[in-house]
């Protein structure tokens, strides 16, 4: 089984347990970020990962951590049970699953847009307002600046691609030009 796929079981589990404990779903997720910042520490990988290190010092250790960062029970509980079973190396695939999971129950989908130019604020919110449309969920842009499109923009919705920029109608004009 792939890290990412034991990552999904992990945050759906802990998802459906914040669900039916009425935790605050937002707070999870950002305590798993926290935790996400302080594993990437390698010293602390290390230590974690070493057979030499009893799991009763390294569940101290996570526990400790867990603590002074004051994560919810919930997160406390899954970062205890990863320790045990040396699993802590799926937290990051985990806190982004438990994004997306945390993102599809409150009806947000997450949009990248390429633009040839920098946009103004009202177009940035005339284009989420119109993915918004399209989509019937609220949109979270993320906009950055591609100068090879020339004009025009690039939205990316997960794996649908709505393409209006220049580049690719020049493209297809010219695919028209070369069929006739």
């Amino acid at each position: 089984m792939s890290l990412r796929t034991s990552a999904n079981r992990y945050a759906k589990a802990l998802f459906d347990v914040a669900l039916q404990e009425k935790a605050d779903l937002e707070k999870i997720g950002s305590d798993l970020s926290e935790v996400t910042d302080v594993l990437g520490n390698p010293e602390l990988q290390q230590a974690a990962a070493r057979a030499v290190v009893p799991e009763a010092a390294r569940i101290a250790l996570i526990e400790q951590i867990a603590d002074r960062l004051g994560v919810s029970v919930q997160v406390k509980k899954l970062l205890v049970m990863l320790t045990q079973g040396r699993r802590l190396n799926l937290v990051p695939d985990l806190t982004e699953a438990y994004r997306e999971r945390l993102l599809a129950h409150q009806n947000i989908v997450r949009a990248e847009v390429k633009s040839a130019a920098p946009l103004s604020p009202e177009k940035t919110s005339a284009l989420e307002q119109s993915l918004a449309n399209v989509t019937g969920k609220k949109v979270e842009l993320s906009v950055s600046v591609d100068p090879e499109l020339l004009g025009g923009v690039i939205a990316t919705i997960g794996s649908t691609v709505y393409d209006g920029s220049v580049k690719t109608q020049l493209q297809r004009m010219r695919q028209e030009l070369v069929e006739q």
